[in-house]
């Protein structure tokens, strides 16, 4: 804990994203939120997700680094991926149900894309990781009383995994704070090494 409050740098988590944000407390480190607020596109513009999560992190950190005179701006993108298809954030309701519906009895893959920027030298450094996530086969009755829940809301996937267990969901292989939305594990090593560098 104390070496993380003695990074070289203020951090700044360029995210609005509650588990984004419970991730870093639990993780004890100090830093500000500062939301990207970029415009974000519903399709994998290469047709692969892990270049469209890695593009969207650097856009988002970019959006709020170029805003701030020094310090490390943390950016991330997490998206599902089924069928060669970005599966992302419902836009309501009734676009939950249709995604919870196509991911009810699969494995998927979600993916998240972060992008370190440091401020004022601009040395940038990104990354992307993968995990598999089993979604169990849900009947309409269970879909009705998750979406009840709103805990679909703002998600990609339409889905925000619980700890210690989730009822409906497994995670096959890979980091469970990568599926929250930032993997913390390769974070902090991230962080690690540019507090060397810097």
């Amino acid at each position: 804990m104390a070496a993380r409050a003695q990074l070289p740098f203020r951090l700044i988590l360029a995210s609005g994203s509650w588990g984004r944000r419970w991730l870093m407390e639990q993780a004890g480190y100090p830093f500000e939120v500062k939301p990207s607020n970029i415009d974000e596109p519903t399709e994998a513009r290469l047709g692969d997700c892990r270049h469209y999560v890695g593009e969207l992190a650097w856009l988002k950190a970019e959006a709020v680094a170029l805003k701030e005179p020094d310090g490390l701006v943390i950016a991330a993108d997490t998206v599902g991926w089924l069928n060669g298809k970005v599966v992302g954030k419902p836009e309501d309701e009734a676009d939950a149900r249709r995604i919870i519906k196509s991911l009810s009895g699969t494995v998927h893959e979600l993916w998240t894309g972060v992008c370190l920027w440091h401020r004022p030298s601009d040395f940038q450094f990104c990354w992307q990781e993968r995990s598999l996530v089993r979604m169990a086969q849900l009947s309409d009755a269970e879909i009705d009383a998750y979406l009840k829940t709103r805990k679909w809301e703002g998600c990609s996937g339409a889905y925000s995994i619980e700890f210690p267990h989730d009822p409906y969901l497994t995670i096959e292989t890979g980091s469970a704070s990568n599926v929250v939305g930032l993997p913390m594990e390769s974070l902090e090593k991230a962080l690690g090494w540019m507090a060397k560098m810097m």
